[in-house]
């Protein structure tokens, strides 16, 4: 079989891979219908805030994945979801493949998280001493060392950072002042909840990120033509991928997209396939393909068992064979194609 790989491959989509993509594209059309009619902001509600935030709820891990920001966004993530989930899912079958894609995602977000704990850890600590202390003295470090993330478009929030700056002046004159600090606790008790629920992550680019990888280690030397044109092998296009991102995440570009999201996809995605292929590898046994999602009903087998299920195979692609020479492949059942294309990749390795 040919080593290079075209979208136009393939004359169906698998049923993991098309439900994946009319429940996100439903999902994008609903909330946009909701913000428009009733003012519903679903991104806000399903996408994935920080998990300080009086916004969090643990849903968000599993329903961040469905929602996107634009048409832009959901269509370039369901072209890449359905370019690289066919093939993927056609490979390991329906269960294993929904498994990883959702996996991939949530790992995508704790990997986002991780990142912004760290990043908002200092900012936190003195918000979280001034509230606990209202003094003059906790109050010019703050602003010594945090830039308050407001602007005109931050609503109730901004109209009240007018006040507290006002306040600040009194409090240096009157230390004491019961009130005063009451007002002032009040004020940076809401802004804390305001800053930490500005992270909010929306898209299926985490799970999109893990399947890039997985093609790239399935298939390392099928071909993808990058922007259509230039031609580049599965494993170089994965590196090179890495690497912008990686390098986009540490300089901090301003592009409102999660880069260490998409690292934390291709990172989970990258240990689900070495776990997977060092159980498939023991001496001993071998394990099922099909994978259960509660890890359990991967049945282990005897060697002579998986010698009877090789010999098995073997005349099974002669007796396709058989019939693609008699009537053309086109005659071929669902089935047995998706046998042939899985058998003509097996043995491929990075």
């Amino acid at each position: 079989m040919s080593d290079t790989y075209s979208p136009g491959r393939f004359s169906f989509l698998p049923v993991v891979t098309k439900n994946l993509l009319i429940i996100n594209t439903l999902c994008y059309f609903a909330m946009v219908v909701a913000k428009g009619t009733f003012g519903f902001d679903m991104n806000d509600f399903f996408g994935l805030h920080y998990f300080r935030s009086s916004h969090f709820y643990p849903f968000q891990f599993l329903t961040y994945m469905f929602m996107h920001g634009n048409f832009e966004h959901l269509f370039f993530n369901m072209f890449a979801l359905w370019m690289f989930g066919s093939v993927i899912e056609n490979y390991w079958g329906s269960r294993r493949f929904l498994f990883y894609y959702l996996i991939t995602g949530i790992g995508a977000a704790m990997t986002h998280y991780l990142v912004v704990s760290v990043q908002f850890g200092p900012d936190v600590a003195l918000l979280k001493n001034c509230i606990d202390t209202v003094s003059p003295e906790n109050l010019q470090a703050l602003l010594q060392q945090h830039q308050f993330a407001l602007n005109a478009r931050s609503g109730e929030i901004w109209m009240r950072f007018t006040d507290f700056q006002n306040q600040l002046p009194m409090l240096a004159m009157q230390p004491d002042n019961v009130c005063l600090q009451e007002s002032i606790r009040e004020f940076l008790t809401d802004y804390l909840d305001y800053y930490v629920s500005l992270p909010n992550i929306v898209g299926a680019s985490g799970s999109i990120y893990g399947l890039l990888l997985a093609f790239g280690v399935l298939f390392p030397n099928d071909r993808i033509y990058l922007y259509f044109l230039l031609p580049i092998r599965a494993k170089w296009f994965v590196v090179i991928f890495g690497l912008v991102e990686l390098a986009s995440g540490v300089l901090g570009t301003s592009d409102g997209v999660a880069h260490f999201a998409h690292l934390g996809g291709m990172l989970f995605g990258l240990l689900l396939i070495w776990m997977w292929r060092r159980q498939e590898r023991q001496p001993s046994y071998r394990y099922e393909d099909d994978f259960s999602f509660a890890g359990r009903g991967r049945r282990a087998k005897t060697d002579d068992e998986f010698s009877a299920e090789q010999a098995a195979e073997r005349r099974k692609m002669d007796e396709i064979l058989e019939k693609i020479s008699r009537s053309g492949y086109e005659h071929l059942t669902k089935e047995e194609k998706d046998f042939l294309f899985r058998s003509s990749h097996k043995n491929t390795r990075w």
